[in-house]
C-alpha cells in the first residue's frame, strides 16, 4: 500500500530514478546538483523568499494572506498593537469557527467576536461571523491561489492541494508578518509523495491520509519537511478528495504541502468565481527529492486511528475481523498512559456478541464537513436509520455556502430523515466544544485528531471517553447498522456526486471585508476578559531554572499542556487561561509555577535571592557572578506534537517559565512559540524529576555569542551534578528575542530606537 524511500529520487519526465540511473542516462553532475530547484515548492518559496539561498540556506518568507480562528486572533492583534501595529498589510482572515457555541465565561466568546470586528475595521481585515465557515474552508474558498503562500494560526493551515503553500504557526508568527518582518526557516527537504492507481469504491480521502499518517509519523519521516505530491493517481481524485488528504499532512508533522495541479483544480476556482487565481503548477521535468513515500491507492482500505493519536492506525476490517486483540492491546497502553487515577479508559467494553458497537459518529470541520463528504454520507443512510439507540450522529457542513447546496441537492434532507442532527459550521467536535461523548464513550469521526481529552471529556473529574478517526464513508455504514462498527469498502450505494454550486453572495451579505479599508481612527472594542499580556523581564546574565514538571510520555501534545475545549473561552485573558496549564497532565503544575514565580518577585524586590535558593547555590559550591533570574520550567521528552496554538508556550510564560528542557521538539512551530514567548528550547539527554534545580551560568551570553553548548548543574537532593545542555541552531533575531525577554520586549526595543 505504501512504500518508503528514505533516500534522495530524482523526478525526470514523469518517472523517478535514482542518481545511478541519472548519470547512466548521460545527464550531468552540475544539472543533478541544482535538480533541487525543480520542485514545486522551491518554486513558490523562492518566489515569496526576501533573501537569496541555496539548498540547506536560511530563508526569509513573506506571506500572501493570513488566517486565524477566535482562539488565537485576540491575542495575536493584542501582541501586535503593542508592538506598533497601524495596519494590516496583506489580507487577513478572522474566523470565528472555534468558539461560537461554547457558553462557558458568561459574554466571553462574543465580547471577543466583536472585538475581532472592530479590529478588522480599524486595521482592514476581513471579518467572518460565528457559523458561516470553518477557518479553512473559508480560506480554500477564497484566499488560495496557485503558487500563494498562507500562514494560519491554526495547525491545519492547508491548502496544497489547491496549489497553495500553507503553514499553520503560532501566533507571535503572524505578528511578525503584520509588523512587515519575516519567516525565518532553513531550506526545508522536500518529499515527493507519489500517487498511483485509483481507490476503490467506499474509500475516502480520511483513509488516504490515515495511511500516510500511519507509515511515516513515528519514523518522523517527513517532520518539518515539504509533502510534495505528484503521480498519475492525482487525476482520478476529485478537488474535495484531494483537499481531505492535504488537510491532514499536519498529523505528519510536516512543514507544508503542494500538490500538482490540473482541470480538476482550474475547476475548483472556476466554480468559486477566481478562475485568475489558478495556473498550472507541476515539477520541472528534472527536480530532485530528499525521499519518497510510494502509495498505491488500489491497495488503500478504510482505516480507523484507534485512540489517542492519528498515527495508531489500523485497517478497519482488521478492527472488525479481529476486535479483541487490537482493542485490549490500545485498552491496556491507555491506561497505562493514565495511571492509577480517577478513571480506566475501556475499549473491550465495546465488543458485544462479536462486533463492535460505538456510540457517536460525527463529520464534521474542515476534514470531514466537506461537500463530497456530507453527500456520500447522505447517500449511504438515504431511506435508511441510525436507529432510536444510545448510539448518536451529527454532521456539521463546514460552511454556509456548502450548507445551502447540500439543502438545494436533498442531501440535508436524507441525513436529518435518517435521524441525523445537521448542525451549522463549527469546529468544536475537533477540539472538545461540541458533542462531547457520553462517560466511557467510543466516537468515531472524520474531524483531525483524537488526543486524549480532545473530545472534551475531563479524566481528573473521573471522565473518560475517546475517539477513534474514520472516513465519512465509513462512519455512516456504521450508522446505518445502529453503531456497529462498518467499512464502507464497496458498499451498495450510488457513490455519483452532483457538481458544486458556490454562492458567494452569502458571505457577502454577511462578511465584512475590509481590506484596504483600515480606519485608524476606530476604537477596538474590549470586553471585560480582554487582558493586555503581562510584563516580562529580559534574560539575566545566570538562570535559576527549577522543574515545575516532568513529563517522560513518548510525545507531549499542546493539548496536554493547555487543554482545549472550554478552556479556550478564557483565551484573552492570559493570566485566567494560565490557570489550567497542563491541568489534565501534571495538576500540580500550575502552583508549583506559581511558587517559584513569587520566589522570583521576592529576588526582583529585594535585589537579591530569596534564602532558599542563595543557601543551594552555596551548598553546592556555585558562586554567582552578576544577576541571577528564578524561573520554573518543564521536562517533556518529546513536546508539541498538535495545535499550533502558542498558549502551549504563552501560558508558562506568564506563570513565570524560563524554558522547556527535551530530548527533541516534536514540530517547529512549538519551539517557535517557546523562543517568541522568551523561552529557551533547551535539549538534553539526561533524566530530570519534579523538583530538579538546574543552574546555568552565563546563560545570557551563551545565547548571544555561544556556540549552543551550555554547561550547568543539576541539584537534586543537596547534591550537585554536572550536565550539558544544548540548542539547536538559532537565527540572530531569535537570540535577540530570547535575550529581551519575549517578541513583544524585541519589538518594544526595536521601536525606541
Amino acid at each position: 500500500m505504501i512504500k518508503l524511500i528514505d533516500s534522495g529520487v530524482y523526478y525526470y519526465n514523469g518517472e523517478f530514478v535514482s542518481e545511478g540511473e541519472m548519470t547512466k542516462r548521460g545527464i550531468g553532475k552540475d544539472i543533478l546538483t541544482s535538480a533541487y530547484k525543480g520542485t514545486m515548492a522551491y518554486g513558490i518559496l523562492s518566489a515569496h523568499n526576501t533573501v537569496d539561498t541555496v539548498k540547506g540556506g536560511d530563508m526569509r518568507i513573506r506571506f500572501d494572506a493570513m488566517a486565524s480562528h477566535d482562539i488565537t486572533y485576540v491575542g495575536i492583534i493584542q501582541t501586535a498593537k503593542a508592538s506598533g501595529l497601524q495596519k494590516f498589510p496583506m489580507p487577513y482572515v478572522l474566523t470565528n469557527c472555534h468558539n461560537s457555541l461554547c457558553a462557558v465565561g458568561g459574554t466571553i466568546n462574543e465580547d471577543d467576536h466583536v472585538f475581532g470586528l472592530s479590529a478588522a475595521k480599524k486595521y482592514g481585515g476581513i471579518y467572518v461571523p460565528p457559523h458561516q465557515a470553518v477557518i479553512h474552508t473559508f480560506m480554500r474558498e477564497n484566499m488560495s491561489g496557485v503558487g500563494k503562500m498562507i500562514l494560519g494560526s491554526d495547525s491545519h493551515t492547508r491548502y496544497g492541494a489547491l496549489g497553495t503553500m500553507a503553514v499553520g504557526e503560532g501566533g507571535p508568527e503572524l505578528v511578525k508578518q503584520l509588523l512587515k518582518r519575516t519567516y525565518d526557516i532553513k531550506y526545508p527537504d522536500v518529499i515527493a509523495i507519489r500517487l498511483s492507481g485509483k481507490v476503490r469504491k467506499g474509500v475516502g480521502p480520511q483513509d488516504v491520509a490515515l495511511a500516510i499518517i500511519g507509515a511515516v509519523f513515528k519514523k518522523g519521516f517527513v517532520k518539518n519537511k515539504v509533502m510534495e505530491f505528484v503521480g498519475d493517481g492525482i487525476k482520478d481524485l476529485p478537488i474535495e478528495f484531494r483537499n481531505g488528504i492535504d488537510v491532514m499532512t499536519t498529523e505528519t508533522t510536516c512543514l507544508s504541502s503542494i500538490w500538482a495541479t490540473d482541470d480538476e483544480v482550474k475547476g475548483y476556482y472556476a466554480t468559486h468565481g477566481r478562475l485568475d487565481a489558478y495556473r498550472e503548477l507541476k515539477p520541472e521535468p528534472i527536480a530532485y527529492y530528499d525521499g519518497m513515500v510510494d502509495v498505491d491507492l488500489n491497495k488503500v482500505e478504510p482505516m480507523i486511528a484507534l485512540p489517542f493519536h492519528p498515527s495508531n492506525v489500523y485497517k478497519l476490517q482488521d478492527v472488525i475481523d479481529s476486535p479483541y486483540d487490537i482493542l485490549s492491546a490500545v485498552e491496556k497502553e491507555g491506561n497505562a498512559h493514565f495511571g492509577s487515577g480517577k478513571v480506566k479508559f475501556n475499549l473491550v467494553d465495546k465488543i458485544k456478541n462479536g462486533k463492535v458497537y460505538v456510540e457517536q459518529g460525527i463529520i464534521a470541520g474542515c476534514a470531514g464537513g466537506t461537500y463530497d463528504n456530507v453527500i456520500a454520507a447522505a447517500n449511504i443512510l438515504k431511506d435508511g436509520s441510525i436507529g432510536s439507540g444510545v448510539f448518536t450522529m451529527s454532521v456539521y457542513p463546514s460552511s454556509q455556502p456548502i450548507y445551502y447546496d447540500l439543502l438545494k441537492k436533498g442531501a440535508i434532507g436524507d441525513l436529518m430523515k435518517a435521524g441525523v442532527t445537521v448542525k451549522t459550521a463549527f469546529c468544536g467536535p475537533c477540539f472538545g466544544a461540541g458533542d462531547v461523548p457520553a462517560n466511557n464513550a467510543l466516537s468515531i469521526r472524520h474531524t483531525t485528531r483524537n488526543f486524549e481529552s480532545r473530545e472534551g471529556s475531563k479524566p481528573g473529574n473521573g471522565q473518560i471517553a475517546s475517539v477513534a478517526l474514520m472516513d465519512a464513508r465509513s462512519i455512516a455504514m456504521t450508522a446505518k447498522n445502529g453503531g456497529a462498527l462498518t467499512s464502507a469498502l464497496n458498499a451498495d450505494y450510488d457513490d455519483t456526486v452532483a457538481p458544486f454550486e458556490f454562492d458567494k453572495s452569502i458571505y457577502e451579505k454577511r462578511c465584512y471585508y475590509g481590506w484596504e479599508k483600515a480606519d485608524g481612527g476606530a476604537e477596538l472594542t474590549y470586553g471585560p476578559n480582554i487582558c493586555d499580556w503581562p510584563k516580562v523581564i529580559a534574560l539575566t546574565d545566570n538562570l535559576i531554572v527549577k522543574l515545575a514538571a516532568v513529563i517522560n510520555d513518548p510525545v507531549t501534545t499542546t493539548d496536554e499542556l493547555i487543554p482545549s475545549g472550554e478552556t479556550s473561552s478564557y483565551r484573552s485573558n492570559p493570566m485566567k487561561l494560565a490557570e489550567f496549564a497542563l491541568s489534565r497532565k501534571e495538576p500540580r503544575y500550575v502552583g508549583r509555577a506559581k511558587e517559584i514565580a513569587d520566589s522570583e518577585k521576592e529576588r526582583q524586590t529585594a535585589g537579591t535571592l530569596p534564602k532558599e535558593y542563595a543557601d543551594m547555590l552555596e551548598k553546592a559550591g556555585i558562586d554567582v557572578k552578576g544577576t541571577v533570574s528564578i524561573g520554573s520550567g518543564v521536562y517533556a521528552v518529546k513536546p508539541g506534537d498538535g495545535s499550533a496554538r502558542e498558549q502551549a508556550a504563552s501560558c508558562q510564560r506568564v506563570l513565570g517559565g524560563v524554558c522547556n528542557i527535551a530530548r527533541e521538539y516534536a514540530t517547529k512551530r512549538y519551539r517557535s512559540n517557546l523562543i517568541n514567548w522568551g523561552m529557551i528550547p533547551f535539549l538534553s539527554d539526561d533524566a530530570f524529576e519534579d523538583g530538579d534545580v538546574i543552574y546555568v551560568e552565563n546563560v545570557r551570553k551563551g545565547i548571544i555569542e555561544g556556540d549552543g553548548e551550555f554547561s550547568a548543574k543539576l541539584i537534586r537532593e543537596g547534591a550537585s551534578f554536572d550536565i550539558t545542555l544544548r540548542l539547536d541552531r538559532l537565527t540572530a533575531d531569535e537570540k535577540d528575542i530570547i535575550s529581551k525577554g519575549c517578541l513583544i520586549n524585541y519589538y518594544k526595543s526595536e521601536m525606541e530606537k
